[in-house]
């Protein structure tokens, strides 16, 4: 089933820049203060450092901040994505309402946090400051050959501004929390930096002689001057790599949202006049030049032009565009002149659309997450337990204060959770943002872990097999009348339809001659229309819709439509005064790229289901030309009855997958495990679905289910190796195995390999 949470009337939706998280515990101690708070719920991102949050009405934004920076952290309203281009930088609006919205880039609208400087600007004006400082620290201590009388002096010197300085950062971290009774990564970090400084502080005042002689090796002095400067220098090094690439992490997201055209040309009086695209309402009609962007959602009110919908759709190959056919904002016109008329402006388009769709898929968190949010709530205090426990065994058994004191401190420095707070959302930060480059939404966490789980996907024949583009082929008509009459009636009483097979005959009708004028238009969904056309009642549709309206078909007439549909031709039944007046043929075209589409998805070890409310010799012949098995062709199935068909195949214990585009489709969607809308589809069945395709292409359904599993394997190999680096790490650590220098480069390098292996995502779907 749908995954989109539909919230009472009595709850909002408010979105935070959270400033001062570092790790998966400040991760946990957001959310579980916000949910304190009586009806709320709270979804913390840590490299967006952002929160999105159900409020009540009864709790004000101002109480959600004011618990937030109660925890310790920075927080802020956001500036509202989609509605804040008309707005000055550096203002705060939380909805400033469609009429403010943009459709022009505007990098403040992706939720990530443009207020601070760039990405790791202060940590390397630390990084470089401690890198000066700790290489002749570790020089003067590790090597006694560069040693001179009492260098235990100067190594306190070079020492200090390292541990004060440079990793002021993690001591205020630390103190905030521990201000609130509780601990973070940043304790860790502090403590082990800390307490080897003082420890050599100590042994330093307690014999100021200590290095009085030179060429002493490491262990015949008490000093970790240059464990505190290295460590700090290396976990400074890692967060700034890691700040670094969790920025280009975000990258496609920005991208995205930078797509949309700056200014647009409108016709005001007759008159071409340039004003920002911003500024555009519904209505507008716009010019769009070859090799301009499209300014926003529109039809082709006049020209022919070939539109390049790469960016926003995945499509490489242009779709040539004519009078009436839609455009995306931000597509790109190729050739010829083109007046567009608006329908959608700013948050209402497209572009707005697929950006709110990514933020909120990056802002959820996997059920997999949970796991790691459980394990950080109580990790960082089992640490400091161990770390105590390390040192007071070691100073038991062996009675060696050094070595007990470097073995809890390394215990510390090793235990960071940081790349377990970054496994998970930096994997859907990218995978997602890498999705939308492609023109693949993924709607949240959740549908990761649903794709993993379904074998049986079902495919709706027009509009996603096949082009969905019907264009009648021939008539047959019957009761003396003669094709045109046939047609025009037909076409007449279909013009009040909606539906892509009524389009098909009125636009074959009007090519014939004009049609004669309707009234009293009624439809039944799935079955067909009935009007007045004259003074005749003309009922089209299916054979089920001219039963009801009391209209029986002879042998003579069965045997037409028999014949009809084994040409693989969709017919459509007319009647007229209650009796069958013969068939309007229809045919649509398979897409080229469905069958080798069906091909991966059986790679992929799904099941490919063929859906329709055509017959079934038409669906059979279908079926066939893409490679379904007949037994897996449901047809003459109602608009109702698809969901019907989800059910059924549940009820069967499979785990199911509806692909669609209509109306018609959305209870389907919303009723499979997985609902995947094509993009060229209603709004509705976008909204009903967990995936969408923004372009036509069924390769990119089989392309989302691989991305989709590929981010969730990238997900749990980024668990699996932060939690076997902390549980190999500790005991190591605490047996004495490892200095405290290296496990401070160890922990910085999983951070950063975490990251690291999150964006190799990057690359998906590139030859």
């Amino acid at each position: 089933m749908s995954n989109e949470t539909t919230f009472p009337a009595n709850q909002r939706i408010i979105e935070l820049d959270i400033q001062g998280m570092t790790c998966a515990s400040c991760v946990g101690r957001v959310e579980r203060k916000l949910g304190k708070l009586d009806g709320v719920e709270a979804l913390v991102n840590l490299p967006l450092e952002s929160a999105r949050v159900t409020v009540p009405d009864s709790v004000s934004d101002e109480q959600i901040i004011a618990t937030v920076e109660s925890a310790g952290y920075q927080a802020s309203l956001k500036v509202d994505q989609y509605a804040a281009a008309a707005s000055s930088p550096g203002t705060t609006a939380v909805d400033t309402g469609p009429e403010h919205s943009p459709t022009s880039g505007d990098s403040r609208r992706l939720g990530i946090n443009h207020a601070h400087e760039p990405a790791g600007h202060d940590l390397k004006k630390r990084l470089i400051g401690a890198a000066i400082f700790t290489v002749p620290l570790f020089i003067i201590s590790m090597i006694p050959a560069a040693q001179f009388p009492h260098w235990g002096w100067v190594a306190l010197a070079l020492a200090t501004p390292v541990v004060f300085w440079s990793a002021w950062p993690f001591h205020r971290a630390a103190a905030i929390n521990a201000r609130h009774l509780a601990s973070t990564m940043d304790t860790l970090v502090s403590l082990g930096v800390l307490a080897a400084y003082f420890f050599s502080v100590w042994q330093l005042a307690v014999d100021p002689m200590l290095t009085a002689h030179v060429g002493m090796a490491m262990s015949e002095h008490a000093l970790y001057f240059e464990t505190a400067g290295v460590v700090a220098t290396f976990l400074l090094l890692g967060r700034y790599l890691e700040a670094r690439a969790k920025s280009k992490a975000g990258d496609a997201l920005k991208t995205l949202l930078d797509l949309g055209a700056k200014e647009a040309v409108v016709l005001r009086d007759g008159l071409e006049v340039k004003i920002p695209a911003a500024e555009l309402v519904p209505g507008d009609e716009f010019v769009v030049r070859p090799g301009e962007k499209v300014a926003t959602d529109g039809f082709v009110a006049s020209g022919h032009s070939a539109v390049d919908t790469a960016l926003v759709t995945g499509e490489s190959l242009p779709v040539e565009v004519g009078p009436g056919d839609t455009v995306i904002g931000a597509t790109i016109n190729t050739s010829g002149r083109l007046l567009v008329r608006a329908t959608r402006v700013g948050k209402d388009t497209t572009l707005a659309q697929m950006g709110r769709l990514v933020s909120q898929a990056q802002t959820g968190k996997a059920p997999i997450a949970r796991l790691a949010d459980r394990i950080s709530a109580v990790f960082v205090p089992i640490v400091l337990g161990i770390a105590v426990l390390t040192f007071v065994l070691w100073l038991v058994i062996t009675g060696d204060m050094n070595a007990a004191f470097a073995a809890s401190v390394a215990v510390l420095v090793i235990a960071c959770p940081c790349a377990l707070g970054l496994a998970t959302p930096i994997g859907l930060l990218v995978g997602s943002g890498r999705g939308a480059q492609l023109g693949i939404l993924i709607r949240g966490p959740q549908v990761l872990e649903d794709t993993r789980k379904i074998d049986t996907v079902l495919l709706d024949k027009t509009g996603t097999i096949t082009e969905g583009n019907l264009a009648v082929t021939s008539t047959a008509p019957a009761n003396g009348l003669d094709a045109a009459t046939l047609l025009a009636l037909a076409g007449a009483a279909e013009s009040g339809s909606e539906h892509p097979i009524a389009h098909a005959i009125v636009a074959a009708a009007r090519a014939e001659a004009p049609l004669p004028e309707s009234e009293a238009f009624s439809s039944a969904p799935g079955g067909g229309v009935k009007a007045r056309v004259g003074r005749q009642t003309v009922v089209v549709g299916r054979m089920s819709w001219m039963r009801e309206n009391g209209i029986d078909l002879d042998d003579t007439h069965q045997a037409m439509l028999r014949e009809a549909q084994e040409t693989g031709s969709t017919s459509i039944m007319v009647g007229v005064d209650g009796t069958f007046a013969g068939l309007v043929n229809l045919s649509d075209t398979i897409k080229e790229s469905s069958a080798g589409a069906i091909a991966r998805l059986r790679e992929l070890g799904l099941r490919p289901v063929l859906l329709t409310g055509d017959n079934a010799a038409v669906a059979a012949q279908v079926a066939a030309r893409v490679g379904i098995a007949g037994e897996d062709v449901f047809a003459d199935v109602f608009p109702e009855g698809k969901a019907q068909a989800v059910r059924r195949l549940q009820d069967e214990g499979r785990v199911v997958a509806m692909v669609g585009d209509g109306v018609n489709d959305a209870p389907a969607l919303a009723q499979a495990d997985l609902g995947i809308a094509m993009g060229s589809g209603t709004d509705v069945a976008i909204e009903a679905a967990d995936l969408t395709i923004m372009g036509n292409d069924l390769a990119q359904v089989a392309q989302s289910i691989e991305l989709s599993r590929k981010t969730l394997g990238t997900i749990k190999m980024n668990l699996f190796w932060a939690f076997a680096y902390n549980t190999a790490g500790i005991p190591i650590a605490a047996l004495g195995f490892l200095n405290p220098m290296i496990a401070g480069a160890a922990m910085a390098a999983s951070s950063v390999l975490v990251v690291a292996n999150s964006l190799r995502l990057r690359s998906f779907g590139r030859k």
